[in-house]
């Protein structure tokens, strides 16, 4: 346990608890630099495969940054690299994370999700980007996450009057991935993460990498060129890329390794 977070290791998942539920899961730097260094071991730890990261009690998976603290005059110096609870700015990242919001997602806490590859909301999750509401805009990623995940103009009516959005609504336009009964939410999301765990690691990894990268290329022809993507290449030497096919022949679960 850290000052402002947990982490839970279960087999090959790590599960990453914001823990400041008084402020309703807000992050000041301290609490990004730490939650940030989570991320690294996770990210360098050949071990773990899935990530899960959740808000601590009932209100609230992150309220975004915390303002109280910064217009008290708190130290805002050091924000990580990589952004908001380490994952915001965490461009390189090919290990599949399961966000599990619990309740608020509001700013900066919207955006963690957003950086997420799979949302899986409780009936009583609440997104939005309210900035404009207070005199800031969402930089940390959500302007440019949202309209490349749903439609421009469900995106624009969210940016632009700071609504809140329900997470069957979500679901409905298209950024929530899974909605589930409150208290069920830890369940649902590591049956997500055990589904990601019957698949190659190895696979799974060139694939996150593929599909995000080619989002930045217009076009289809360059975008399939596999070249662009290390990741297929260490698939296609890793010993999975044995084990895949011999287990299919021989009528028998995988045994992977992850290298």
């Amino acid at each position: 346990m850290g000052e402002f977070s947990e982490a839970e290791r279960d087999g090959h998942v790590l599960t990453v608890t914001i823990n400041r539920p008084e402020v309703m899961n807000a992050l000041h730097p301290a609490a990004n630099r730490e939650l940030a260094g989570l991320w690294d071991d996770f990210q360098s730890d050949t071990e773990l495969w899935v990530g899960i990261i959740t808000g601590a009690g009932d209100r609230a998976f992150s309220a975004g940054n915390d303002l109280k603290h910064q217009a008290s005059g708190g130290d805002m110096s050091g924000m990580p690299a990589t952004g908001f609870a380490g994952l915001t700015s965490r461009f390189d990242l090919d290990k599949p994370v399961i966000a599990a919001v619990n309740g608020v997602a509001m700013g900066g806490g919207f955006e963690i999700a957003l950086a997420c590859d799979i949302i899986v909301a409780s009936d009583q999750a609440v997104f939005a980007l309210p900035e404009p509401r207070v005199g800031l805009a969402a930089l940390a990623g959500g302007l440019q996450r949202l309209p490349r995940m749903i439609p421009l103009k469900h995106a624009m009516g969210m940016i632009l009057t700071g609504r809140r959005v329900a997470a069957a609504e979500g679901k409905e336009i298209g950024f929530v991935t899974d909605v589930v009964a409150h208290g069920e939410l830890m369940k649902r999301a590591r049956e997500w993460a055990e589904q990601i765990l019957e698949c190659s690691p190895m696979s799974v990894r060139a694939s996150k990498q593929a599909a995000m990268r080619s989002l930045d290329i217009a076009s289809l022809q360059e975008a399939a060129n596999n070249g662009q993507y290390p990741a297929v290449g260490d698939l296609f030497r890793s010993a999975d890329f044995v084990e895949g096919p011999l287990a299919f022949a021989q009528k028998r679960p995988p045994e992977w390794k992850g290298r």
